[in-house]
């Protein structure tokens, strides 16, 4: 089936959970506006489970009820995961055989991001989700800028490093920071660089969802939850498995 509806207490009921934040202070005319933006956004009756002053002047809410729309998951668009997970033998032998040499991989926080928990994952050896970090494989060098490093910084150390791969965290949304911030680097990369002498560009964190690679100009997007064996998998199908067949293309056609 298809169509499908909310679940909160019994099957098809329709009811959600929804939290947000008013600019108005914590009092009985403040629970009647969380309602009030409730019920405008379909759920009807709603009510308020709980309700927190945060300071003097805004008030935090969770409301609860049931909502009329229904789901059409066949609709739902997603991007598949179009390359094989790898374990940490398999990533170090595709490199040492398709590369013959480390692999290069440069990490940053860019802008006025100070985040550096989600590159730390991915990156330092003690990683993430019981997985280690790119450190951990005896094939890929890693250079962790950190936090708040800025983009004309990040393109200089990637060709001081001769870096294959970027890869920027950002964890910092206001104002679309995480956006503008990976433009910005997507561009100067290609500026700085021969479209087939760029490192491959891979942008991470909480609010990027993998359909916003083109937007963002970059070659993979990678949201929560990723693993560290994700990215060294993409890693190595993006810059061995790929490059090695386009070769084979190239020679190909040549000899025809």
């Amino acid at each position: 089936m298809s169509i499908i509806r909310p679940y909160g207490d019994t099957t098809g009921d329709g009811m959600v959970q929804l939290s947000f934040t008013l600019p108005v202070p914590h009092d009985k005319r403040a629970e009647g506006a969380a309602v009030q933006l409730a019920n405008k956004m379909g759920m009807d009756p709603a009510l308020v489970v709980h309700s927190k002053a945060i300071g003097p002047d805004f008030t935090f809410f969770v409301v609860y009820g049931p909502v009329n729309h229904l789901v059409d998951t066949s609709k739902v668009e997603v991007i598949e995961r179009d390359y094989p997970l790898l374990s940490p033998k398999e990533v170090n032998l595709a490199i040492r055989k398709g590369l013959r040499r480390r692999l290069t991989v440069v990490g940053a926080c860019i802008g006025t991001d100070a985040h550096t928990v989600g590159i730390d994952a991915i990156l330092n050896i003690k990683g993430f989700a019981g997985e280690k970090g790119l450190e951990y494989y005896r094939e890929v060098k890693v250079v962790n800028l950190g936090a708040q490093v800025a983009v004309p910084e990040l393109v200089r150390r990637a060709k001081a490093d001769k870096a294959d791969a970027i890869l920027v965290s950002q964890v910092v949304t206001q104002r679309e920071a995480h956006v503008l911030n990976t433009k910005e680097m997507s561009a100067a990369f290609r500026e700085a660089y021969a479209e087939d002498a760029r490192p491959v560009l891979v942008a991470g964190g909480p609010r990027f969802t993998e359909q916003m690679a083109d937007e963002l100009g970059v070659d993979r997007v990678f949201g929560r939850g990723t693993t560290p064996g994700e990215v060294a998998s993409y890693l190595v199908d993006a810059l061995v498995t790929r490059r090695h067949a386009n070769r084979l293309r190239s020679i190909e056609s040549g000899v025809a």
